[in-house]
């Protein structure tokens, strides 16, 4: 294979991963691990299989010295580094542990071969000016090992506070390191070789005394979070960027001779600017926050500028210089690609970093999604310019004929022999660029004006007085504090909201102005407005209002006819879905009910189990959409079975937006720490040993707990009765209540309190059994667990037709099949559970129910379809 081909075809696995990155950003909200997703795939895919390729080309350049194994070692690396890269995504989006270990491993020996050749390299070579500079790989590679290493392990604790912890020493490890040290390496002189400047002595200097004090900068925030240590990360990001500083210094003297004026140069010196603000912000936010968990919940300040800021554009930036070089062939063929990729440079470089300061400010949530698909475009761009110049270029190779200049080899501290043609004026592009800023803010304070305070006066012609209010609010368990604000008619309202309590909160003024969703210990500032009137404001999370989540603001000394704003100056809901029920309505053809068989229990004596919190847009009835909170993407959540003496470990994943937690009632232990809420993004493990039988509910407690139940988190565990008799089938089926907000919206809070379902269903969908009738034979003996997750609603288990002659409630056999007697229906309250057995005597239809007749009548009903 020629060398152009080589390079086009390691350069496309590059190219690949970016078109995934695009993928990631644009699938990520229906994902489990979504910003974990889009870090990895840009970080883990691109940037390292750039790493890879360009390290060890600069590396024979540098030391005039193949590497060992040649194309074939390089593709072997680069093959295991993608494919161990894409196991870990499918084993972290899966939450299989094992695949991200396995893949852990296959990228960690890609890196060690890496690091490896590198240093044969370094050791075999002859005296070289900038032969030192493939340390910056070496080190880098052995950095990238224990960042790998770090990274496996977090998945297998399920400890929060040591992930929170962990996550730091991952992140200093491998952006800062694996990353940040090649890209400095390299760009001691691909920066001057871009400019066409001359590689000033003081260079090799300056990349000597650099490298060790990066080294013992990253050496010091790693250890911090090993050592529960947080001054120990200011103060190695610190040191990191003293040395980050020393090479900056030489970078901008070489700039100052030879201006950039290129796409490349702009985004390199862009990116070198981004993953020093992403550094300074981690060290400062090191020393200012309380504790991990509150660092971590700072990281879009941080992760943003360096995944989007530093590393897609250090790769953007570079390839727009190296592939044409390298990839086409002559100089004619380079200058053609190279003209290709440079289109719109100025517009673009605006675009993309005006994109991610203004992320980074105060916006709109509407105006952060155009910021996001503007920033996307641009990277989009640059995958289409990267193909036009591949064919420009190939064009150019066809016109020149059989014997085309072929000298393409980068060539590093060789200054052109004239200076690079004038650039063209930029300021047309530069202006097209923030007209583009602009209408994407504009387009989101469009979509969402009071977001920054517009239309936020209190209803009343007041006269403003030009003085401002100024009142900290904070949280107490599930109550704003304090709950009466009183500000002077005509000041302005500005309200410091701090989350002091354990869950997200929000706070929303009926004027429209509202906070984001706060984690525990987050604070936002809100300008609300000049105060004409009475203001109603409360917590907008799903139940928190009803569990008392509310202020009111008193506009003292307003006019008597001032009109108070309460609910009607807040968006309306929406009408509610139950206005849709019709439960003669077939459902879809594709329909699949919830499957109610039941498996016996396994032989195994430990049950490791992950549930990831979920929210799913699920129908649960013909046409009835709603927005449920779930255990494993389902509600109910996934039955667990075993026996007595089993060990069961759950890992809880919170994939969700909110804080959840997990209690299950067939474990007995203090609830502080397994049932204690986690926010977005964290896990915890839950261990319980099984020592009573039974049907036991699990749930989350998180309050309001009854609308975390009734929006679908539930589910049941069944320990078997020691010589449980064997049956020829088996069923479960989980009673609930649905209490129906708008479509594709959660529960509505207020009928959950006032105990008005819309809907009661087996296994959280209205009649599905109905529709989809469960099979059985005549004369088999038939098992069916019934549990009852409430939150507030009795069941009266009935099958028509049908009479138990066995009757299993709450641990206890209250009827076996050797007595006279028989029973009819198993009356259970919320949070109880037990079995049923009985035979069918002939071949029909037998409806089961609950015998609350409203209930049955609202969706808990079903057939059994019996057959000879």
């Amino acid at each position: 294979m020629s060398r152009r081909n080589w390079y086009l075809l390691t350069n496309s696995v590059i190219l690949l991963w970016i078109v995934l990155t695009v993928v990631a950003v644009t699938i990520h909200r229906f994902v489990n691990q979504p910003m974990w997703l889009m870090v990895h795939v840009p970080l883990l895919g691109a940037v390292t299989a750039a790493i890879l390729i360009w390290s060890q080309h600069f590396a024979d350049t540098l030391l005039r010295r193949a590497a060992p194994a040649g194309r074939i070692g390089l593709g072997v690396r680069l093959g295991l580094q993608s494919a161990g890269a894409g196991v870990i995504i499918a084993g972290m989006l899966t939450g299989a542990v094992p695949l991200v270990i396995g893949g852990a491993i296959a990228v960690a020996v890609a890196i060690i071969a890496h690091a490896v050749i590198l240093w044969l390299q370094l050791r075999r070579a002859l005296p070289a000016r900038f032969a030192p500079l493939v340390r910056y790989y070496v080190a880098a590679a052995l950095v990238f090992l224990g960042g790998i290493a770090v990274g496996a392990v977090m998945p297998a604790l399920g400890d929060p506070d040591i992930t929170d912890r962990l996550v730091n020493t991952h992140i200093v490890l491998n952006a800062y390191g694996w990353i940040g040290l090649t890209v400095f390496g390299t760009l001691v002189l691909l920066w001057p070789t871009i400019l066409h400047a001359k590689v000033p002595a003081s260079a090799d200097a300056a990349a000597r005394h650099a490298l060790p004090v990066l080294i013992t900068g990253l050496a010091v925030a790693a250890v911090g979070p090993l050592a529960d240590l947080q001054l120990l990360v200011t103060v190695g990001m610190a040191i990191w960027l003293a040395g980050a500083v020393r090479l900056a210094v030489e970078g901008w003297r070489e700039a100052r001779a030879m201006p950039p004026g290129t796409f490349a140069g702009w985004s390199l010196a862009a990116a070198f600017c981004w993953v020093v603000f992403a550094a300074a912000a981690l060290g400062v936010h090191a020393v200012i926050q309380p504790d991990w968990a509150s660092l971590r919940g700072e990281y879009l300040m941080m992760l943003g500028p360096l995944v989007a800021g530093f590393a897609v554009q250090i790769v953007s930036g570079a390839l727009s210089y190296l592939l044409p070089v390298v990839a086409l062939g002559s100089p004619a063929a380079a200058k053609a690609g190279a003209e290709m990729l440079d289109r719109g440079a100025a517009a673009r470089v605006v675009i993309y970093n005006g994109a991610i300061v203004l992320y980074l400010l105060p916006m709109p949530s509407a105006a952060r999604v155009l910021l996001s698909f503007a920033a996307a475009g641009v990277v989009i761009a640059f995958l289409v310019l990267v193909v036009r110049a591949l064919i420009a270029g190939r064009r150019v190779r066809r016109a020149e004929g059989a014997n085309p200049d072929r000298s393409g080899r980068v060539k590093l501290m060789a200054p052109a022999s004239t200076p690079p043609p004038p650039q063209p004026r930029h300021g047309g592009a530069v202006v097209a660029g923030f007209a583009v800023l602009a209408l994407c803010v504009a387009g989101g304070v469009a979509a969402d004006p009071a977001a920054i305070g517009i239309n936020t006066a209190a209803a009343s012609d007041v006269t403003a007085t030009g003085e401002t209010t100024e009142v900290s609010v904070q949280v107490e368990g599930m109550r704003f504090t304090p709950a009466v604000i009183e500000v002077p008619a005509g000041n302005e309202l500005v309200v410091v909201f701090e989350n002091t309590g354990t869950d997200v909160h929000d706070l929303t003024f009926a004027n429209g102005v509202r906070s984001q969703r706060l984690a525990p210990g987050a604070t936002e500032t809100l300008e609300v407005g000049v105060i004409g009137a009475d203001l109603d404001g409360w917590c907008s999370i799903a139940g928190h209002r009803q569990m008392g989540m509310e202020l009111t603001v008193v506009a003292v000394g307003a006019p008597e006819d001032a009109e108070s704003e309460h609910d009607h100056g807040a968006a309306a809901p929406g009408p509610s879905a139950a206005d849709d029920i019709d439960l003669q309505r077939e459902p879809d053809a594709g329909f699949a009910p919830w499957p109610a068989a039941l498996a016996p229990a396994s032989g195994d004596t430990v049950h490791r189990i992950t549930l990831n919190v979920e929210e799913t847009v699920a129908e649960v009835a013909p046409g009835i959409h709603q927005t449920r909170w779930t255990f494993g993407g389902s509600a109910p959540g996934p039955v667990l079975r075993g026996k007595i003496g089993d060990t069961f470990e759950i890992t809880l994943v919170n994939d969700g937006t909110i804080g959840h937690s997990v209690d299950f009632h067939a474990g007995a232990l203090a609830p502080n720490e397994p049932m204690r809420t986690i926010q977005p993004g964290e896990t915890l493990t839950y261990t319980f040993t099984a020592t009573q039988a039974g049907i036991w509910m699990y749930h989350c407690s998180t309050h309001p707990m009854s609308m975390h139940i009734a929006n679908g988190m539930h589910g049941a565990v069944i320990i078997d009765p020691p010589d449980l008799e064997p049956v020829d089938k088996e069923y479960v089926f989980v009673q609930g209540e649905l209490y129906l907000g708008p479509q594709e919206s959660t529960a509505d809070a207020d009928k959950i309190a006032a105990q008005t379902p819309d809907l009661v269903a087996f296994n959280g969908y209205a009649n599905q059994y109905a529709y989809r009738p469960l099979p059985a034979t005549v004369g088999e003996r038939v098992r069916i667990w019934v549990l009852d997750a409430g939150p507030n609603v009795a069941s009266s288990f009935h099958v028509v037709g049908g009479q138990f002659d066995t009757v299993y409630l709450e641990g206890d056999y209250r009827l076996l099949a050797s007595d006279p007697g028989g029973a009819q229906a198993l009356a259970l309250q919320p949070a109880q559970g037990g079995f049923v057995e009985l035979a069918f005597p002939e071949a029909g239809d037998y409806p089961f129910v609950t015998h609350i007749m409203s209930d049955a009548e609202k969706g808990a009903q079903g057939i059994f379809h019996v057959e000879e």
